[in-house]
């Protein structure tokens, strides 16, 4: 195996878990910075850690086959975010099966028909929108994302409350870093949505519910496991919410995308003006930029040496995505968005990870890129080329200890008109 090299001091004080709570996104890239030094030893929840960020560290932690996400974050947020039985909690041979059956779904099927549907719905909201004294533009893209999300997998629109759904979904997403009240109520909402898939599931296969041969909740249903048998109907609702919760978060990137138009107008005016060319590098620059999960943990699998410091089995590591995508030798004014670095998740390398890093189909780097970048860029059309609209006087500072952070309000927009083009697609 290929070794770096990483000096590892460690971080001032007995232990830092206030001082991560209190920083969030910053706190290992500004202790980096301060120790001169891409990694840095310290303890959270008085539990031994090694932090490291950068393109070295991130190809040992995805390309090495090195690490494991078992027992590497909160109980209470794998709980959350994936659940028991996920694809994520897997290694090896049983998680590149399991993996193989959302690269089917989303990298080996264009993601055509799901953009579609998001444009259509939309379309049809955006009418309701001019109507209001204003929206929040977070909220909204919710929304929309749940409905064609929803259709999208096949499953009937009568079998769920639309705005229940989308609570659920975006709950487990805001939730994730917290802890407390809140976190335990999002885990008792998840669970009654895990048994509602399940009891669909259920009905799926035995033909009391009717759903497309290749819609994904099909697929997902009689999905045959490593061990050659299907999921359990358990399993199969937790992966079917590991496909509707991503989808339903770029609703986050879409906010995101709006905020750095906003910023950016020199950008705005030229996707208007019908530069196609720039619209996925400019998402691919928002994703880069703009903060959404800090850091990835895992945990060795096995003894080894890298870069002459000693992995013992079981070694807990946290990298750090924020500051990577940041990381200034890498990108010069990183902090700006410049579309023409051309970054893109096509690479599949270990310097641009808004989703992690290394080979999708092989590694735990997320499979739905391809998705969420066409989402994006259809929104950033959509708003650019297809609405009116005016930016509310707000504040849109994001806090940075809030994991995953926004702006408080979620972008307050006054939509103004639509063009005649979309109020045609979305009647017709």
């Amino acid at each position: 195996m290929s070794e770096g090299y990483i000096q590892v001091p460690a971080a001032p004080g007995f232990d830092n878990t206030l001082a991560f709570l209190r920083e969030g996104y910053d706190f290992i890239g500004t202790r980096c910075d301060d120790l001169g030094a891409d990694g840095f030893e310290t303890r959270l929840m008085l539990r031994p850690v090694l932090c490291l960020r950068g393109e070295d560290a991130a190809d040992l932690f995805y390309g090495q086959n090195l690490f494991t996400r078992k027992g590497a974050m909160p109980p209470s947020t794998l709980r959350l975010l994936q659940d028991k039985g996920s694809v994520q909690a897997l290694d090896g041979e049983a998680h590149r099966h399991r993996k193989r059956m959302f690269a089917q779904l989303l990298v080996d099927t264009p993601p055509d028909r799901m953009v579609s549907l998001f444009e259509r719905h939309w379309r049809e909201a955006a009418i309701t929108w001019i109507a209001k004294e204003g929206t929040e533009l977070f909220a909204a893209s919710n929304l929309v994302l749940t409905r064609a999300a929803w259709e999208w997998c096949g499953l009937p629109v009568y079998t769920v409350n639309i705005n229940d759904l989308c609570d659920q979904l975006v709950g487990m997403v805001e939730n994730a870093g917290r802890v407390g009240p809140r976190m335990w109520r999002e885990l008792v909402r998840r669970a009654a949505l895990e048994r509602k898939l399940e009891s669909l599931i259920v009905q799926l296969r035995k033909g009391e519910l009717e759903a497309p041969e290749d819609a994904p909740v099909s697929f997902v249903a009689h999905w045959i496991d490593s061990d050659g048998k299907q999921l359990s109907a358990k399993v199969a609702a937790v992966e079917l919410i590991n496909l509707l919760r991503p989808i339903v978060a770029i609703g986050r990137w879409i906010l995101f995308s709006a905020m750095a138009l906003h910023h950016h107008p020199q950008w705005q005016t030229r996707i208007a003006g019908g530069e196609d060319d720039w619209i996925e590098p400019f998402a691919e620059e928002v994703r880069r930029t703009y903060p959404f999960f800090p850091v990835i943990g895992g945990r060795s699998l096995r003894p080894f040496t890298w870069g002459g410091k000693r992995f013992d089995k079981g070694q807990w590591v946290m990298l750090d995505l924020f500051s990577t995508n940041r990381d200034g030798r890498i990108y010069p004014d990183p902090l700006m968005i410049h579309p023409e670095r051309a970054s893109s998740w096509r690479d599949q390398d270990f310097r641009f990870m808004p989703h992690g890093a290394g080979d999708l189909r092989k590694d735990h780097r997320c499979p739905g890129e391809w998705l969420t970048v066409s989402i994006m860029s259809s929104a950033i059309r959509l708003l650019t080329r297809e609405m009116q609209y005016q930016v509310d006087d707000q504040d849109l500072a994001m806090p940075m200890n809030r994991l995953p952070t926004r702006p408080a309000g979620g972008l307050r927009i006054r939509f103004v008109a639509h063009t005649l083009k979309a109020a045609h697609q979305s009647s017709g």
